[in-house]
């Protein structure tokens, strides 16, 4: 393609993109001359854009990074609509795809490369996976892909390189996890599959529960699939989490409320620019069951449909909503196609819960440190009633009806898993361990183990209080005050300084969750994780004690 056939596309495809993101402005009709404005003023700016851009492929003393300034000024120009309109080209069409369906060609297992110039490891195959299929297990080191070594390749590399067309063979020579023997694995690569329904199971001998991670296309059929088979096992109250959910498909969303409520339902409803974006979403199915007791577990990365599904739940006096708010993102995306096979997620609409309410946050570019929404008093926010009259806000994100934190982590937790230290460790538990109980009986009993292997690693493993202590004296040094404190502040280090094991100790307990954790799924894949997270579950257990409302 010519560099003048690019300049004209980037200013063609910078006019789309506008237009097409018209929604996100004012609500309303315009009057015709505010309308002519705004016209005026984007077609000014294409004229100025593409005379800058002529003017630079004529005039600029080097040639112009075209791909790199492409990119740069569309990714700009929709950062200054909203956080979800975005451009994707051609070569992250499958990241797209990814993002929507959760599939891909692949063996199905997560990698793990420590080292450019060392091996590929296998950290955690899935279950029923390809790899699982071919005796891939975790810790085997993969030495080459169809005969070329990974020494020299990062992760990325390693990845895209076992990906594939699901039905063509990956050639792997691969270093097994215990007996260091080396041996030649041919693994059929299939339509990789991750589930949103991560795990269900019972509770107790009346209560069920599903996790569900996400509302990529079909989730409903296993949301459905889980609860008659809950059902069937006993259940007489269900809990649906959908904490850290950060949404997808608003029609799984929908199909999901068509199983607890009557047919005929209002659902969501969604708000555009123009009249023929305004639409009404109903339940157009007969429900599972509208009188089971339901508990619906949010927190502040519940978003999007997940929020659609609680709010029509809450609204509709058909859930006890607990946990934290979620997260307040209330837009509605389409994928719009784009010159060159790209394509455009741009917000179209705003949505609504049953009794009217928007759960996008006021303002959504200013959040908490945890990306939650930040505190609107309610002189901001508007009153409105359930089915049967109860009173809840809008103002961003569904409020809980019971409100239960969740749980907190100290910063040497965080900086453990963050670094990797007990990722690493379970790798080194499974080459020395053939097999570990059933999950249900496994509790980790080598603390002093891990101890030892922690203490040879390098991470930060400051408490928050020397972390604190620390910026707090770089910040007395910047202003001369350092000299002068000298003896407080070394009083003060000697008290809150302590060396890496002892802090590893003092957070045993908090410590060793993570690794059960992190063990079973090496051993058990995925839904053992599952398991162990729920034996250490607090929040759900104050949400099993909490009372619920009466529907």
């Amino acid at each position: 393609m010519k560099t003048n056939t690019i300049l004209s596309y980037i200013g063609t495809l910078l006019l789309a993109a506008v237009l097409s993101c018209g929604p996100t402005f004012a609500q309303g009709t315009a009057k015709k001359s505010t309308k002519e404005s705004e016209n005026f003023k984007l077609g000014q700016w294409v004229e100025i854009n593409n005379a800058i851009l002529k003017e630079l492929n004529r005039s600029y003393v080097d040639s112009l990074p075209v791909g790199r300034m492409q990119r740069a000024g569309i990714d700009a120009t929709l950062e200054a609509l909203d956080p979800y309109t975005v451009y994707i080209p051609e070569e992250e069409n499958e990241d797209m795809e990814m993002m929507i369906n959760k599939t891909y060609g692949g063996i199905g297992a997560i990698i793990y490369k420590p080292d450019k110039n060392g091996n590929v490891i296998i950290n955690e195959p899935y279950a029923n996976s390809p790899a699982v299929k071919a005796g891939l297990q975790s810790g085997d080191e993969i030495e080459e892909i169809d005969g070329v070594s990974t020494h020299g390749l990062d992760a990325s590399e390693s990845s895209n390189r076992m990906k594939g067309k699901p039905g063509t063979v990956a050639h792997f020579k691969v270093k097994k996890v215990r007996s260091g023997e080396v041996v030649n694995i041919d693994v059929t690569r299939e339509r990789i599959h991750l589930p949103d329904v991560e795990y269900y199971g019972m509770l107790n001998d009346t209560t069920g529960y599903i996790l569900q991670t996400g509302f990529t296309e079909g989730v409903s059929d296993s949301v459905k699939n889980a609860f008659l088979n809950l059902k069937a096992r006993g259940m007489k109250k269900l809990v649906l989490d959908l904490r850290g959910n950060g949404g997808g498909l608003m029609s799984e969303a929908i199909n999901i409320v068509s199983f607890f409520v009557p047919k005929g339902s209002l659902v969501v409803s969604q708000k555009g620019k123009t009249p023929g974006l305004d639409m009404q979403y109903h339940t157009t199915r007969e429900p599972l069951d509208t009188s089971m007791p339901m508990i619906v577990l949010v927190d502040g990365g519940s978003a999007s449909s997940s929020e659609i599904v609680t709010g029509a739940l809450q609204d509709l006096d058909r859930a006890t909503v607990m946990g934290r708010r979620t997260y307040g993102k209330g837009l509605v995306q389409s994928i719009r196609p784009l010159p060159y096979n790209g394509q455009m997620k741009v917000t179209i609409a705003k949505y609504y819960t049953p009794s009217g309410r928007c759960v996008q946050a006021i303002d959504y570019a200013r959040r908490n440190e945890d990306g939650s929404v930040l505190h609107i008093p309610d002189s901001l926010t508007k009153e409105f009633n359930t089915l049967h009259g109860r009173t809840v806000r809008d103002g961003g994100g569904i409020t809980p009806d019971e409100d239960i934190p969740g749980p907190t982590y100290s910063r040497l937790v965080y900086s453990l898993v963050m670094n990797g230290i007990i990722d690493h460790y379970a790798l080194d538990y499974v080459s020395r361990h053939e097999s570990i109980p059933a999950v249900e009986d496994f509790h980790f009993d080598e603390f002093d183990d891990f101890v030892r292997f922690a203490s040879t690693q390098e991470f930060d493993y400051r408490s928050g209080a020397k972390a604190l202590f620390d910026q707090m004296k770089s910040e007395l040094r910047k202003d001369g005050l350092e000299d002068s404190m000298k003896e407080e502040l070394s009083a003060l280090e000697k008290a809150i300084q302590m060396d890496k094991e002892t802090f590893l100790r003092i957070k045993k307990d908090e410590i060793i969750p993570w690794i059960e954790e992190e063990i079973a799924v090496r051993y058990y894949y995925q839904a053992a994780g599952v398991k162990v997270r729920l034996r250490y579950d607090k929040q759900l257990q104050e949400a099993l004690r909490r009372p619920m409302i009466q529907i």
